[in-house]
């Protein structure tokens, strides 16, 4: 037998496992099992798959194909679970879209993923309506009235032809995963049903290492992001998923829910977890079930996460990623946290390269840096997406010698811990200097008055650019521009030094909990015209 190591001389197909069957294999194994509990709904694994059976033969019958987009609009329930499966069991492409997106940026989407199809909660219909008029749709939509769009007792549900899934190979599209568009237009990434699978085995690798169908996984977070390909990971376990409904977060039903369904993990963005551990009433539950609490999405400053510790104990498990490596290029296990310090400048690590996935920091030319020098981040591996939808321009920019360049800067330590010390595009050149704002706000956010606080680059005639620091204080007396400037000269380089100091009331975040730094700038720019 002759074997080509040139993947264009093969001609044999090689299919990767439908993320559908995940769901399958579970529901034979654990069918009276509780797999989704939701308010007052609950339903088993058998009658989760029997619905995802019938939603995929109504799908079908709407003219849905393999390769199809279906743009999903819907807050964490039930039906949005029921729905990402019936796509991907007629072969067919998930688009969840953030239910906080206005309608306009649900139309964008919508055309920009060509979907074909949308389905959403009844709460939407100015996105449907928003989204029909922009030319999208051309099979219409289908509206979700309750958790669950089939009532699963009835006799057509119970008795709904088991659909087979589909067959897809290594290349077939699952997930078109939208970016936070923290700069410019979000951009759809391309997720294949085989970097899912892999992300599925790598997180119970190094995630939730042991994980079975005894445990319990809480959902907080937008499924539409994050919590979607955690949730992949639990599904295919077993495990049962609990879906917490308070609008905004109420850390009490949290932890009410933790203690009264024995919850083992849950995901959350670290502004999440900081709500969390900060509430009155943490120490009021029993949450003693935990065995992890997986953060990430956004940087969560030093002081935070060792409140979280304090809270929660050593079962706080960091990963660093972003959709275009489907969240996976580090993990800080929980015994790390306590063994792995913070650098010189107060960054905090981010953690080792997750299984299978290689990083490698270089410098603009992409010449690889060596140990404790900073550069742009890159990752190789099957964790990294299949490009971004339809746009050369971007995929052109976003690789390079077969690395995906995330846009991020840090550095490696000897021992292969990254820190991450900035975004490029939050660099500002001040009096010749190249200036991260990471550093900066990590060195603020030790101060005792400040509860929040941002940097941002804003042009300056003798300057350049300088920095100003956007803070938000803690109750009582606002520290003035003296006491700042005071205690970051006695922390920083002074070139470092923000210029300004403001203090709103709040920071603008995004959908995912992050500081939407543009608008910061953008409002700080309209305060001094």
């Amino acid at each position: 037998m002759t074997f080509h190591s040139d993947p264009a001389a093969q001609t044999f197909r090689v299919d990767a496992v439908n993320l559908s069957t995940y769901l399958r294999v579970v529901a034979r194994r654990f069918a009276q099992r509780e797999a989704i509990s939701s308010g007052t709904n609950s339903v088993t694994w058998a009658q989760l798959d029997a619905s995802v059976d019938a939603l995929a033969s109504a799908l079908r019958s709407r003219g849905i194909r393999p390769g199809d987009p279906v743009i999903l609009q819907s807050r964490n329930s039930i039906a949005f679970v029921q729905t990402m499966y019936a796509v991907w069991r007629v072969g067919a492409v998930v688009v969840p879209v953030n239910f906080r997106s206005g309608p306009s940026e649900v139309a964008h989407m919508a055309l920009t993923s060509g979907a074909t199809l949308m389905v959403a909660q009844s709460e939407f219909r100015k996105h449907i309506a928003a989204a029909t008029e922009w030319g999208a749709l051309p099979l219409g939509h289908m509206v979700i009235e309750d958790d669950e769009p089939f009532d699963l007792s009835t006799s057509t549900v119970q008795e709904a032809e088991p659909i087979h899934d589909v067959r897809v190979d290594q290349n077939h599209p699952a997930w078109y995963f939208f970016t936070s568009g923290t700069s410019g237009k979000p951009k759809a990434a391309v997720l294949t049903h085989h970097t899912l699978g892999f992300i599925i085995t790598n997180r119970l690798a190094d995630l939730t290492p042991g994980t079975t169908q005894e445990d319990v996984s809480l959902v907080i977070a937008p499924l539409s992001h994050g919590a979607g390909t955690h949730l992949l990971s639990q599904v295919a376990r077993g495990a049962k998923i609990v879906l917490a409904h308070s609008k905004p977060m109420d850390p009490a039903e949290i932890f009410q829910l933790i203690e009264e369904h024995h919850v083992t993990n849950f995901f959350a963005v670290p502004t999440i977890l900081k709500r969390l551990s900060e509430s009155e009433g943490h120490g009021e539950y029993n949450h003693s079930s935990l065995r992890f609490v997986l953060y990430g999405g956004a940087p969560m400053l030093t002081r935070d996460r060792d409140h979280a510790r304090k809270v929660f104990g050593e079962k706080l498990v960091q990963y660093y990623g972003m959709a275009e490596v489907t969240g996976c290029m580090t993990v800080l296990a929980p015994h790390e946290h306590a063994a792995v310090p913070a650098d010189e400048t107060g960054v905090g690590p981010a953690g080792f390269a997750r299984t299978g996935v290689e990083l490698s920091i270089q410098d603009e030319s992409g010449v690889e840096r060596a140990p404790g020098e900073v550069g742009e981040i890159c990752a190789a591996g099957l964790a990294v997406f299949a490009g971004y939808l339809n746009d050369t321009a971007a995929n052109e920019k976003a690789f390079r010698n077969g690395w995906f360049r995330t846009g991020d800067v840090g550095y490696l330590d000897a021992t292969g811990c990254l820190y991450v010390t900035g975004r490029s595009s939050d660099m500002y050149i001040s009096g010749g200097h190249n200036i991260y704002p990471r550093e900066i706000e990590e060195c603020l956010s030790h101060h005792p008055r400040l509860e929040d606080v941002t940097v941002v680059g804003i042009s300056d005639a003798q300057w350049g650019e300088i920095g100003v620091a956007v803070c938000v204080a803690t109750e009582g007396p606002v520290p003035s521009e003296r006491e700042m400037t005071d205690w970051v000269g006695d922390r920083l380089a002074r070139f470092k030094a923000p210029r300004r100091y403001v203090f709103w009331q709040e920071l603008p975040k995004n959908a995912y909990g992050k500081v939407a730094k543009t608008e910061v700038r953008r409002l700080f720019i309209k305060s001094e015209t």
